[in-house]
């Protein structure tokens, strides 16, 4: 008989997730404990994804599970549902009732109960700590969850609730006063927002093969193609190198559709004379990256283009320069908009807009922008205090021309390091001399991650 290994797929140590647990469990006193509920199963022919902060303590993947972690003493259980012959034999082994001994070694997880002992457990507990904030699955952050639950809200005839909400709503059945909705998420945020060297291994190469699909979408770029085609290469690229799919949806937008920073519909046929912007990252173990570069159909910049696009690179690499372990976002911009003055003196300007578009970035309070890491909007906030060691964040400056709505920037995924930072996404040509070189160039299968 062949050996039962069921599906896992070892992002982190037990060491790692152990020192998560422990963290949250020291802001718990004895007897109480902290529920995290798994995501449950979509119904279709996709692949399941858990939950973030419940990947984030458990690396498991099984649908309709639960963490229970003790206060004080940080044993955890795992509550899952029993083995299922049938579905193993069509899908394959997951971790079940049976895989205890597994799960121990792989995760430290000391205890896996049936599920179905939820109710007790929370019965016994002193006080029961839960984060109600609403779970980021596929694709999805805080950003795009608030987003829907705005358009949800105005829709009179939407009553969906979370999964949360309707385990919540059986637990409230035990003690209501015992439920404690306020202290996970904030120090959940706080925990996500500094990686440690595990994920940043895993946002390393999440940045290479970012980097990758941009290169190769510039060498196939020509007039006639369609944007999604160049999303397709980058998919190729995604998957070839391990991922299971998009970090997010892919922005891949030429022409006027660039005005719309947002814009996916990725519809439109490129031509020449034309722009491309690009900034899709693959979702990798849980993790992600972010990116923006833009280059012409053509393969040759023309003045214009030369002219915004060749300074928000030059302000994109002072921004590089500056930022460093110690220095508050804020003091960054700072810094740089005075360094920029003297570029914009003597950059040269075909029209008065562009130059005033260009004393308004370094007004611009954005360039070091949201976090990235499981979320490509990623957990927390790190504005008004000194950046640390582990922070990631997306450095995104950007220049508005509502006056012919042009829009232009250019987009990389650092980490602040002991000494410096660290571009998770520097393989993607940045000197538009070196773009334009590159699409010169044919692509290699290497550049697949082959």
């Amino acid at each position: 008989m062949m050996e039962r290994t069921p599906f896992y797929r070892d992002s982190y140590s037990p060491e790692v997730l152990i020192r998560r647990r422990q963290a949250i469990a020291k802001q718990l006193a004895a007897g109480e404990i902290a529920l995290f509920i798994g995501a449950a199963s979509t119904g279709a022919f996709d692949q399941f994804r858990q939950y973030n902060d419940f990947y984030y303590l458990t690396g498991t993947e099984v649908p309709h599970s639960y963490l229970v972690i003790e206060g004080d003493t940080g044993q955890s259980q795992l509550l899952l549902e029993a083995r299922d012959d049938r579905m193993e034999r069509s899908e394959g082994p997951m971790l079940c009732l049976d895989d205890a001994a597994f799960i121990l070694e792989k995760t430290g997880i000391e205890k896996v109960a049936p599920r179905q002992l939820l109710t007790e457990l929370c019965r016994q507990a002193k006080g029961v700590y839960v984060p109600t904030e609403h779970q980021e699955g596929t694709q999805a952050c805080q950003d795009t969850i608030r987003h829907a639950l705005h358009s949800q809200s105005a829709d009179p005839y939407d009553a969906t609730v979370t999964r949360q909400a309707m385990v919540l709503a059986e637990l409230e059945l035990i003690d209501s006063e015992k439920l404690h909705d306020e202290l996970l998420p904030g120090l959940l945020r706080t925990m996500r927002v500094y990686k440690d060297e595990c994920e940043i291994q895993w946002m390393k190469a999440a940045g290479r093969l970012t980097a990758n699909a941009v290169k190769l979408a510039m060498q196939c770029t020509k007039a006639g193609i369609t944007e999604y085609q160049l999303g397709a290469l980058a998919e190729g690229v995604f998957l070839a190198g391990g991922a299971s799919r998009g970090g997010y949806r892919p922005i891949i937008a030429t022409g006027t559709n660039i005005w719309n920073a947002h814009y996916f519909r990725n519809q439109s046929t490129l031509r020449d004379g034309e722009m491309v912007i690009m900034d899709y990252a693959p979702d990798i173990h849980y993790y992600t990256s972010d990116i923006g570069r833009m280059w012409p159909v053509s393969g040759r910049y023309n003045l214009q283009q030369r002219e915004l696009y060749g300074f928000i690179v030059e302000y994109h690499k002072l921004l590089l320069h500056e930022i460093c372990p110690g220095l508050i976002p804020e003091e960054v911009h700072a810094k740089v908009a005075e360094k920029a003055l003297p570029l914009i003196d003597r950059w040269e300007w075909s029209k008065d807009i562009y130059r005033d578009a260009a004393i308004r970035v370094t007004q611009f309070t954005g360039h070091c922008s949201h976090t990235v890491g499981m979320a490509v909007h990623d957990h927390g906030e790190y504005f008004g205090r000194p950046m640390e060691p582990g922070l990631a964040f997306a450095l995104d400056p950007q220049m508005w021309i509502p006056e012919e709505q042009l829009y232009i920037r250019v987009e990389d995924t650092v980490v602040i390091t002991e000494t410096g930072l660290l571009n998770l996404t520097q393989n993607a040509p940045l000197e538009l001399d070196d773009v334009e070189q590159v699409m010169k160039s044919v692509p290699e299968i290497s550049d697949l991650g082959i």
